[in-house]
């Protein structure tokens, strides 16, 4: 293929240096009569063959292409038509001159020429310009014959008409075939313009009209100097024409090759031109031998035809910048509709359009599913700007580590995507280089971010909606093995994420249909064995699954956002069921009954109204709720801050829920207005075995030992949880406890079941 492209140009410099050489000649033949006249006649038969080798090579590279082939190969003949009648005039010039003084044109010659001028006439107007609705068409035609008539105006006033005229007689056939030249070149010209990007390059269709323009130069000559203007014609101005063969014969090769641009037909400026063009003559005629009325008519002719060429003109100017305009909105417009307006990168449309073309064309398509953990976080303690500032800076890191071939993408909210074409990087080696930049500090607050990424490869006959699926069964699986991490999906694990995925829905039926319901655990004081208090907690008595373990529906609630809807619930029914009890057993008969608030609970901003009007709605005051609380769920920034210290402030007391199992549990005692304390079932379990181990169960008791040391201090209640034995309630109750929960003490039952309870305690008093 370079062999194709240079042999074009290797042509090129051949004609340049004929052209060049005839120049020279003729420098000297015009100054010391160095040579015979024949010399002049040489450069174009010349030129001419080569010519006709660079058509031949060209056509070779582009007949597999109907139009182009049909176009490079008529001109081919026309060339081969005209180097031979040039030749013939050569060898006539060389029989038949006489001194200085050129010969005619022989008829064979004539007519060779004149017939490769009409089969370059016949190639250019066989050129298709491209589709065209009748409108369009229309107007081409108006245009091209406007541009015609004018250019044809200006050759005819100032070429063909002086030759006709002149007192020395012209051959017929040099004068046919200076006119079928300027036929030729104009309508090239006027060709061209209209010719969008094809087969055919414009830039070499344009070459080829300029190549027949050399009929001006020599009938410019011929009236400056009369026939012996036949030797510069021949020296100087036709082996211009090989040259200009030849160029465009490159500029096929190049664009053939080298691939084409794709743009819009130009704009038809030719017709604004030729009117212009054709007030030259009317100038003319105006400067000669004319009565003063007659050129008055033709200057205000003039005026007139070139006011309304400006007036077209500067419409055509304004249509133009109008038109850009729009064609900028349209690029914006598709932009947008294409883009995430926050990160820049390729949103959902856009993913969707380029992985459905991937899988069309049977191209390798992996998909990353990239979904931020813990954002929810970041965006409700430090607020939504820093959470746009962040999600801006992970788009970067995604931007920077997917490569060349991957496709950056934001889904929606925290969620991300990254869709790999171009089968030369492995999905885990992308996902890896993710989670690796997001191990050091992102955005202009130094942030650290964790996301899952779930991994899948589309297969032979996938569907766009069934690769997303993969990818984000795959991104769950990844959540589920802890986080920060990846997962490539693999056939049937899909299985139990899916199942999780539909608990949400059936969860969602389940708050309607009132599949749930609430049972209490009683929280007893350690040295009278009394119910001080309960815990509420939900239970879901699914009509097909049967019971659902709370730790499989809690996470889904979470997920889901039901958790508020389902914590309200559980609210509301124990205020309920504490107005039946009060009323029942007295105001000693539950003083702390606790409910179990959530993180997405405490964001909502309606909380405090919600508890506030579930107290009210059943005639309880505020001192009569106890709300318990993870340490996790506390620190979540000034919104769920402010929402406690509300709380506390109304008289609802607060629960540190299984305390000293998180980071910060010791500072959350001086900012968080907490009124209780619940030990942790983990520093309770083996709190009584004696192991005979040198400070055994010292150590055991140590962290007990001092959550209670230090709630007497601030002045806490204490609660110790998860108590299983009567060893181990002996043992808190020696280090101090005075609150204690736990299945030997008491199992979560029906409301029914606790008030029999009530009743049973109830007697025992009164007997």
């Amino acid at each position: 293929m370079a062999e194709d492209t240079c042999a074009p140009a290797r042509y090129v410099w051949i004609t340049v240096g004929l052209a060049t050489a005839s120049s020279l000649w003729f420098v000297l033949f015009s100054t010391v009569g160095a040579g015979h006249v024949a010399f002049a006649y040489l450069a174009v038969p010349l030129g001419g063959v080569f010519a006709v080798a660079a058509l031949f090579q060209l056509w070779r590279t582009v007949r597999g292409d109907r139009t182009a082939g049909r176009f490079w190969l008529t001109l081919l003949i026309a060339a081969v038509f005209m180097t031979v009648g040039y030749l013939l005039m050569a060898v006539g010039a060389a029989r038949d001159s006489v001194g200085d003084m050129p010969p005619d044109m022989p008829l064979s010659a004539a007519a060779c020429v004149g017939l490769g001028f009409v089969l370059a006439m016949w190639a250019v107007a066989r050129v298709p310009v491209g589709m065209m609705n009748p409108a369009e068409r229309w107007r081409m035609h108006l245009d091209r014959l406007v541009a015609f008539l004018g250019g044809a105006t200006v050759l005819w006033h100032f070429g063909l008409a002086p030759m006709l005229t002149a007192t020395e007689r012209w051959a017929p056939q040099t004068l046919s075939l200076v006119g079928l030249a300027f036929l030729l070149s104009i309508g090239g010209i006027t060709k061209v313009s209209y010719l969008g990007d094809g087969p055919v390059d414009r830039t070499a269709m344009r070459l080829v009209a300029a190549m027949f323009l050399t009929a001006a130069g020599v009938a410019v000559l011929a009236t400056t100097f009369g026939n012996a203007g036949g030797v510069p014609s021949q020296a100087l101005v036709l082996p211009i024409a090989p040259v200009l063969l030849t160029l465009a014969a490159r500029a096929q090769a190049r664009a053939t090759l080298g691939g084409r641009r794709v743009s819009r037909r130009s704009s038809p400026l030719l017709p604004y031109l030729a009117i212009a063009a054709a007030d030259l003559p009317l100038i003319a005629v105006a400067a000669g031998p004319l009565h003063w009325p007659g050129r008055v008519s033709l200057i205000a002719a003039v005026l007139v035809s070139v006011l309304v060429t400006v007036r077209q003109f500067v419409a055509f100017r304004d249509n133009k910048r109008l038109l850009s305009d729009i064609r900028g909105q349209e690029v914006r417009l598709q932009y947008e509709v294409s883009h995430d307006s926050l990160t820049g990168l390729a949103n959902r449309a856009r993913f969707r359009g380029v992985l459905h073309a991937a899988l069309v064309n049977g191209a390798s398509a992996t998909v990353l599913l990239v979904d931020l953990d813990d954002f929810k976080t970041v965006n409700d303690s430090l607020g939504h700007d820093v959470g746009d500032q962040l999600l801006v800076a992970v788009a970067d890191v995604l931007r920077e580590q997917c490569g060349v071939d991957g496709l950056p993408i934001r889904i929606g909210g925290d969620e991300f995507a990254v869709l790999l074409t171009g089968g030369t990087i492995v999905g885990e080696t992308v996902a890896q280089r993710i989670l690796d930049a997001l191990t050091r500090p992102i955005s202009a607050h130094r942030l650290l971010v964790q996301a899952s990424i779930g991994i899948t490869t589309a297969v032979p006959g996938a569907t766009i909606d069934g690769v997303l699926r993969d990818a984000d069964v795959a991104m769950y699986a990844a959540k589920g093995h802890g986080k920060a991490g990846y997962v490539r999906y693999l056939p049937g694990m899909e299985e139990p994420i899916l199942a999780h995925i539909q608990l949400g829905g059936e969860l969602r039926r389940g708050l309607d249909e009132g599949e749930f319901r609430v049972v209490y655990q009683p929280l007893l004081a350690l040295a009278t064995g009394k119910i001080i208090g309960v815990e509420a907690l939900v239970r879901w008595d699914h009509p097909v699954r049967g019971p659902v373990p709370p730790i499989e529906f809690i996470p889904v609630a979470e997920r889901t956002g039901l958790i508020v809807e389902l914590g309200r619930f559980v609210l509301r029914e124990t205020c309920r069921q504490m107005a039946i009890w009060l009323a029942e057993f007295g105001p000693d008969a539950v003083q702390k009954p606790g409910v179990n608030v959530s993180a997405r609970q405490l964001h909502d901003p309606d909380f405090v109204s919600d508890v506030l009007s579930a107290l009210a709605d059943h005639g309880l005051p505020t001192d009569r709720l106890v709300l318990e609380l993870t340490e996790s769920a506390v620190l979540r920034g000034p919104q769920v801050s402010r929402t406690l210290h509300e709380l506390d402030r109304l008289g609802v007391a607060l629960a540190l829920d299984d305390f000293g199992t998180g980071e910060s549990s010791l500072s959350l005692l001086r900012s968080f207005p907490a009124a209780i304390v619940k030990l942790d079932k983990s520093f309770v379990d083996g709190i009584e075995i004696e192991d005979g181990e040198p400070g055994g169960r010292d150590a055991r008791q140590a962290v007990a030992r001092a959550v209670i040391q230090l709630a007497n201090a601030l002045g806490l209640d204490t609660v110790a949880e998860g108590i299983e034995n009567e060893a181990q309630a002996e043992q808190l109750r020696l280090l101090g406890y005075t609150l204690g929960q736990g299945y030997h003490l008491g199992r979560p039952v029906r409301p029914e079941e606790f008030s029999e309870l009530l009743a049973a305690e109830r007697s025992a008093v009164t007997a």
